[in-house]
């Protein structure tokens, strides 16, 4: 049995992709998802992983994303959103009608214009009725994948990974909470004895690598990546600049993260820490930069059917080109070159 972890990265609407990831990794008898990272969109997809898991194993994670997708958004029958996504513009125009749609122009001069404690009362987060409609003591249960959701704490800027008992709904809230959408989600920390208000985990890990380091757990991680790390074209107009800033901003915790784990591994093999002094983590990464270059912030905010499908089967397609090249090397090595990644 192959055993390994996974970091989910947050990314609003475009977690649909993680969602068809995930789906095609499922069908992999001989890979136990040991333990799982997530952030905003990955800490749900992590969430509906984990609830269906304990109800009935692989089929039962598999119908539980498709259960969350389809509440979301998604046309969840194969027949119906091949269809529909086989017909409609291509990728980068569908894209484009959503940011110029009138609904889409009226919600993004609100967030700019006014504060979330201005109008929020009149606007809680959608994902909070379908979050509580998940059983939580299965999520929180022993069975399945070990979980750890980030949020960031507004006050002390640091990040605070929930596990085991502390994860409920408010704490996956919390992680997908946009400063410019809702007001903070509060919630007690033992650690501090105060109530304690949280943003969105993408702002200090997204998502949160260190947990995954336990030596109890496999040095296998597969980093599921929904933000492009790069872009060709430098944005010109207000909205893919502040899609940009937002793209970089959510990837630096990342990258950071993967910068210590190249730096340890380098330690490791100079003999300057002797081996076993820290742990040797094998870093794998699935992704489709391509298509995330052709979407934009307005097909993360709103998740419009046929997007969803693409991504989808977007994110099923590239697990599956990960398993088909890479799958002999998990618990061998790297299929990610994280020197050739920062030179």
């Amino acid at each position: 049995m192959i055993r390994l972890s996974l970091a989910l990265q947050g990314g609003g609407a475009h977690g649909a992709f993680t969602w068809g990831a995930l789906d095609r990794l499922l069908n992999e008898e001989d890979i136990e998802i040991a333990a799982i990272s997530g952030t905003s969109a990955g800490a749900m997809n992590a969430v509906a992983f984990k609830a269906g898991w304990a109800q009935d194993g692989r089929r039962g994670a598999r119908a539980s994303l498709a259960w969350f997708w389809g509440r979301v958004g998604a046309i969840t029958d194969a027949r119906w959103s091949d269809w529909i996504a086989a017909l409609a513009p291509t990728a980068p125009a569908l894209a484009r009608a959503i940011e110029m749609s009138p609904s889409f122009k009226i919600f993004d001069m609100t967030t700019r214009a006014f504060s979330p404690y201005a109008y929020s009362s009149l606007l809680r987060n959608p994902l909070e009725r379908i979050l509580n409609e998940i059983s939580f003591d299965a999520v929180r249960g022993p069975g399945g994948p070990a979980l750890f959701v980030g949020a960031t704490n507004v006050r002390s800027g640091k990040i605070r990974v929930f596990s085991g008992e502390a994860l409920g709904p408010k704490a996956i809230l919390a992680s997908a909470c946009l400063p410019t959408l809702f007001r903070a989600v509060e919630i007690d920390d033992p650690a501090t004895g105060r109530r304690e208000a949280y943003w969105d985990g993408g702002y200090t890990g997204n998502p949160a690598l260190f947990p995954l380091y336990d030596k109890e757990l496999p040095a296998d991680v597969l980093i599921v990546n929904i933000n492009p790390l790069y872009r060709e074209d430098v944005p010109d107009d207000s909205p893919s600049i502040q899609n940009r800033i937002n793209e970089i901003s959510f990837n630096s915790s990342l990258l950071r993260e993967l910068r210590a784990v190249d730096f340890v591994r380098r330690l490791l093999d100079g003999h300057t820490l002797p081996e076993g002094a820290m742990k040797r983590v094998l870093i794998h990464m699935v992704g489709d930069d391509a298509l995330m270059n052709d979407l934009n912030i307005a097909t993360k905010a709103i998740p419009a059917p046929v997007i969803l499908a693409r991504l989808r089967a977007a994110g099923e397609a590239a697990m599956d080109r990960f398993l088909t090249d890479h799958k002999q090397d998990l618990g061998q090595r790297d299929t990610v070159d994280l020197r050739a990644m920062f030179s």
